[in-house]
């Protein structure tokens, strides 16, 4: 009975790991993930009320809370009666998402029965009906009546068969673009912190050196800017709202407006804050915020003053912002007042499970009483959401005027701060007494934990996924591409329940086939195309699965070998995919060939103990040889190079031409380059398992966007990336 139970709420009898071996869920397992999940499962008894309980939450339901289906296909939905009502008539009014409606009426005796159960004294019958409809792309529902009663409803999501590709590559047609961290970049006019402008910069650069197609970007998402623990793109405090440090306050018109910020704004203070910001080896969040802050609300407060109460084109943009986004920003703007006002009144108070219990639930009369207190400060973050959303609307605009085909290549994380708004504001979503993380592997040999909960993929199903989508769609907002941060999550996630290591945990199922579908809708929706990180421990399942929805797959250099170790050759990549030299928690080409991760492991004291650095430098080493095979057989190296250039720590030139060639060449759909990578440099992003002990998330382009201009080192690191792309028929 406790293997009915797992199986009914998702959770696997075992997995594969990345070496093949198998690993079996264990019943206490079984039963820890079951009690988080709120059901009770320590008897016999419980157990068997759990199995019945979950099969008459199907039988006793009309109709299922959630049909998506693929457009074009015939649609057919499956209901559920009690016998007695196998000669009613049942009404169904499908609602469509223009507003216009069509009633059915069905007489259940006519139509054929699929299936039946007897359960708590019942017999129940399965019908299958015929919907003679074409209903339209998009979010529909369908509400019933049986023997003249209400009877629930059902959304129903209409779908295209694959996510949206450019005309361009849907022809089979290569593209290429450049990846970069957008805090990193770095300016004389910048403050400490790359914007929108400076991104606009960027694309002039990369159209008018490299052609590429896009710019591939870390997340924007809001975080709570706080060093060292809550700087990560991929660790957001929100999954819909953006980080308000990428805003240029230079570009926003209300400044202009201000006496008051203008003179501030040109204090020899001011300037002298700002230069010492973009002068700092590392970006520093919180300084970078708090003078951020200061002009935004010297902003806001000129808004108020002379926009807001007009009937202005931008007062009316603003409002029109406002009330598109609904109640998801009018929390996310409280929480935001929430979190400031109850940090200043108690500095030790950093998150809101610290805060007053009566301020844990966003519906208490707590909460009502503070936001209407708090009206203004509410509608000040609102305000700055709409900024950010202008001036991201106008970079994407700019780089499409310059002649980018895809402009702005997004990126939506797969965790979210357990201790940030989405875990106040959409408890009910989450799954509390578990983490998600991974198993282990060569990476990291004890599992990893990312301290974050699951989703509650029935509470989903029950919302018809509108969460699921807004996120997708909020995600996709002026870009022209998306990249899913552990696209796996859409099939399975690793559950670790609480008291359980890493090492212990298994994974959960979710409604894949769902979830793919509600992504290729709002692909086409957004018209952006849609790319899957599908790195680690991936069944082959679910890249058949990505492909057969039009989703791109993710390959890395580093990881694309045979079974001995070998190297893949460029043809033996997938024309459907990604290609990428590295991730920003991977090592930089640079670092690789010098080991600089392997180093930086080593004296942090995170490769174990014994021998664990030699290994891992002749892993290295071997590594390296094979990766100079492979270049030499594709070509890209002449047959007399020699070998002992890979011996040494510095990438050469011919190497790091013949290894950008390397990519060029593969059938891949697009190819990105890291700007670490373009660049030579040798410092990664993010050092996995630490925070502290690495400057994680704040280290700034090797260059200048005065530099990439001007200096003849980046031209030339330009010029060699631009023939590669110009001979691969990527420009």
């Amino acid at each position: 009975m406790l293997l009915r139970a797992a199986a009914a709420h998702g959770i696997e009898p075992g997995y594969w790991d990345i070496s093949g071996v198998w690993h079996e869920t264990t019943d206490p397992l079984r039963r820890a993930i079951l009690s988080s999940l709120a059901i009770p499962c320590q008897t016999p008894e419980q157990l068997a009320q759990a199995v019945e309980r979950h099969e008459l939450d199907f039988w006793a339901t009309l109709g299922e809370p959630v049909c998506v289906v693929t457009a074009g296909e015939p649609l057919q939905l499956g209901v559920s009666v009690d016998e007695p009502y196998a000669y009613a008539y049942l009404s169904a009014t499908i609602h469509r998402e223009d507003g216009s409606r069509t009633h059915l009426r069905f007489h259940l005796s006519e139509w054929p029965t699929v299936d039946s159960k007897s359960i708590a004294g019942h017999h129940y019958l399965r019908k299958r009906l015929d919907f003679p409809l074409d209903l339209p792309l998009g979010y529909h529902s369908i509400a019933w009546e049986l023997g003249g009663q209400p009877a629930g409803t059902t959304s129903l999501i209409v779908c295209p068969e694959k996510a949206y590709l450019p005309p361009s590559l849907a022809q089979g047609q290569r593209r290429a673009g450049l990846a970069v961290s957008l805090y990193g970049v770095h300016s004389a006019r910048t403050w400490g912190c790359g914007d929108f402008t400076a991104l606009r910069s960027l694309i002039d650069w990369v159209v008018e050196h490299i052609g590429g197609a896009y710019i591939t970007l870390n997340p924007l998402q809001a975080i709570h800017n706080r060093q060292p623990f809550n700087t990560s793109p991929y660790l957001p405090n929100s999954i819909f709202y953006r980080n308000f440090l990428y805003l240029d306050i230079d570009a926003i018109p209300d400044l202009s407006l201000s006496p008051e910020a203008q003179s501030i704004r040109h204090a020899p203070e001011t300037l002298a804050e700002i230069r010492r910001l973009n002068e700092s080896e590392f970006v520093e969040y919180e300084q970078v915020a708090a003078l951020k802050l200061g002009f935004l609300r010297l902003a806001f407060d000129t808004f108020l003053q002379h926009e807001y109460p007009t009937s202005s084109a931008r007062a009316a943009a603003f409002r029109e912002y406002v009330a598109a986004e609904g109640q998801l920003l009018d929390r996310f703007a409280l929480y935001s007042v929430l979190d400031a006002f109850h940090h200043e009144q108690n500095p030790n108070c950093w998150v809101w499970p610290d805060w007053p219990a009566e301020f844990h639930d966003p519906a208490s009369p707590a909460v009502r009483q503070f936001r209407e207190q708090h009206d203004r400060d509410v509608l000040f973050h609102k305000y700055v959401q709409w900024l950010l959303d202008t001036q991201a609307a106008r970079v994407q605009a700019y780089a499409l005027d310059r002649g980018m085909e895809i402009g702005l290549f997004h990126d939506l994380p797969l965790a979210t701060d357990r201790c940030g708004f989405e875990l106040w504001a959409n408890r009910d979503f989450y799954v509390a007494g578990c983490r998600v993380g991974a198993p282990p592997d060569s990476f990291s040999p004890k599992g990893q934990d990312w301290s974050f909960p699951p989703p509650n993929t029935d509470a989903h199903r029950r919302d018809g996924y509108r969460l699921f989508a807004q996120s997708i769609a909020e995600a996709c907002r002026h870009g022209g591409a998306l990249r899913i941060d552990h696209v796996m999550r859409l099939f399975r996630l690793y559950w670790i329940p609480e008291g359980f290591e890493a090492t212990e945990g298994t994974y959960v199922r979710d409604h894949a086939e769902d979830l793919l579908k509600v992504l290729a809708l709002e692909s086409h929706r957004q018209k952006v195309l849609i790319v899957g990180e599908d790195l680690g421990t991936i069944e082959p399942f679910m890249r058949e699965g990505l492909a057969q929805h039009g989703i791109l797959s993710y390959r890395l250099f580093y990881f694309e070998k045979h079974g001995d170790g070998r190297f893949k050759a460029p043809a033996e990549y997938p024309a459907q995919a990604l290609v990428s030299s590295t991730t920003h928690d991977l090592p930089t080409l640079a670092g690789f060939w010098a080991g600089m991760d392997i180093e930086a492991r080593h004296d942090l004291g995170l490769l174990g103990d014994g021998d664990a650095h030699d290994r891992a430098l002749a892993e290295r080493a071997q590594d390296k040889q094979r990766m100079f095979d492979a270049l030499r057989d594709a070509g890209l190296l002449p047959a007399d190079y020699p070998r002992a250039a890979v011996d040494g720590p510095e990438l050469s030139g011919e190497l790091h031409s013949a290894i950008t060639g390397f990519l060029a060449s593969t059938p891949c759909l697009l190819m990105t380059l890291n700007q670490e990578d373009l660049t030579k440099e040798r410092y990664q992003q993010n050092l996995p398992g630490t925070t502290w002990q690495y400057p994680n998330w704040r280290r700034k382009m090797l260059f200048s966007l005065e530099e990439l201009h001007g200096a003849a080192l980046p031209q030339a690191f330009a010029r060699m990336l631009d023939s590669w792309l110009r001979r691969t028929s990527r420009r």
